[in-house]
């Protein structure tokens, strides 16, 4: 865990910690600082909590010792052997070996095996010009501030940027938008008031005056749904919301508003099967969710199981099942994508194909990119277990709409072979030895190995 990865108000509450150490207290209060640092990361709060308002137990005043008059006395009676100011310059010389060590070992990564002294010293000193930069630039200006511009290897992080000023203007600094996690002065403010863009990809830095603000996303997402609910052309509609997601992640928007842009999206890519958005929408969602933004975490891990199961990944699905929380187990789209999982792990295709029929959300979308699969192996089932099965019975069991459909999707498998082939579809009857014989091939050539394009 890398401290340049900590937000800024972390970094300000491990500095006034360091502050507040002494010789005495300075060994528990690095373990227990360590530890809250480590619980929080461990449970993905670095960013949620408040840093400000947490204290540390080894830090607070403790009661002052008894002083016996014997021991007064021996103080009184030392000889001055040392004067203050020397005794000032050995305590101040002491705190910083022990501020320095604390950054050397905490606030950097742990050195990789085999490296020397003196790459462990630069990496400790770079870490402390770091967190002084960082702590001179919001403190604003002052004498070791002014220092720190004047020097030619520093003066570039204290620079105006062009791209954070033009929203704003002037020399004042631009207030942090709390829709940005890791908001600094160099982040981009959009100031495009078009409330439609076609999606373009960047090939240099983004410029504010093409990039649209918050307010105005807000307005484009409104706009988008109502044009969907008219049927424009989803071509157009991927492009609009490319184009959004876009300048969301150029100005590091991540919010509810962000996640509800992505889920949008992903339910439109499944309505129209675009699998490759869907799968970007998704791998997005993934991150978003783990920053602890609320949406609907649910019903897109029912997604995610049923999509591992289209893929047949079952080494990252098992772990993917292993991980779920309480919570998402009792979400009942949760509960139809393990049922499902598990009646393809038990081969129970009539439980299968009920659930296909009874899917929440659009877990139906999903599993019409598998149903066939799973279709063609029932019915290899079926035809080695009877050697008759009427057509009624493929329609019934197998969730086809029609009987025209299960003649169809015979055809298509050359596994249209019939006891009475001039039988009206309600009557027909399969031959289930001749179709026996050419299923495995149809299933082995069409199934062999499954791509996804954009597969997270």
């Amino acid at each position: 865990m890398s401290a340049e990865s900590w937000p800024p108000q972390l970094k300000e509450w491990v500095a006034s910690c360091l502050g507040q150490m002494s010789d005495v207290n300075r060994e528990e209060a690095q373990a227990e600082l360590r530890q809250v640092i480590s619980d929080a990361y461990s449970s993905k709060t670095l960013w949620t909590t408040d840093w400000a308002g947490v204290q540390l137990t080894s830090l607070l005043p403790k009661p002052m010792p008894i002083v016996s008059n014997i021991s007064l006395k021996r103080k009184f009676d030392s000889p001055a052997g040392q004067s203050k100011k020397a005794k000032k310059q050995a305590k101040q010389a002491a705190a910083a070996a022990a501020a320095a060590q604390f950054a050397a070992t905490t606030a950097t990564p742990p050195a990789p095996p085999g490296m020397d002294a003196v790459a462990l010293s630069r990496r400790a000193e770079r870490f402390r010009r770091e967190h002084e930069l960082e702590r001179q630039k919001q403190n604003g200006s002052g004498a070791q501030a002014q220092a720190l511009r004047g020097n030619q290897r520093t003066a570039h992080l204290f620079a105006q940027s062009s791209r954070s000023a033009s929203p704003f203007g002037g020399a004042d600094e631009p207030e942090a938008d709390p829709n940005v996690p890791n908001w600094d002065q160099y982040t981009i403010v959009g100031t495009s008031q078009e409330i439609f863009k076609d999606y373009l990809r960047l090939t240099s830095d983004p410029k504010p005056e093409l990039i649209r603000p918050y307010p105005v996303l807000q307005q484009t997402l409104t706009e988008l749904k109502k044009r969907w609910r008219e049927k424009v052309a989803y071509n157009w509609i991927c492009s609009q919301f490319k184009s959004l997601r876009q300048d969301l992640t150029v100005q590091r928007i991540k919010n509810d508003f962000t996640v509800a842009v992505y889920e949008i999206h992903a339910r439109m890519a499944l309505e129209v099967a675009d699998m490759v958005e869907y799968n970007q929408c998704q791998s997005s969602l993934k991150s978003l969710y783990e920053l602890g933004i609320p949406g609907n975490v649910e019903e897109f891990t029912a997604y995610r199981i049923l999509m591992l199961l289209h893929g047949r990944n079952r080494s990252e699905l098992n772990l993917y099942v292993s991980q779920l929380t309480p919570k998402q187990k009792a979400s009942p789209a949760v509960q139809h994508a393990l049922a499902v999982q598990r009646a393809l792990a038990l081969g129970n295709y009539h439980a299968l194909f009920e659930y296909y029929l009874s899917a929440p959300n659009m877990g139906a979308y999903i599993m019409d990119h598998f149903v066939e699969r799973e279709r063609i192996r029932a019915l290899l089932i079926m035809t080695k277990a009877y050697p008759r099965v009427p057509l009624s019975l493929i329609h019934q069991e197998l969730a086809f709409d029609s009987l025209a459909h299960v003649r169809d999707f015979l055809q298509a498998n050359r596994a249209a072979h019939f006891v009475n082939p001039n039988s009206a579809d309600a009557d027909a009857v399969l031959d289930c030895k001749a179709v026996s014989a050419v299923l495995p091939a149809v299933l082995e050539e069409k199934y062999r190995k499954v791509q996804i394009k954009g597969a997270i």
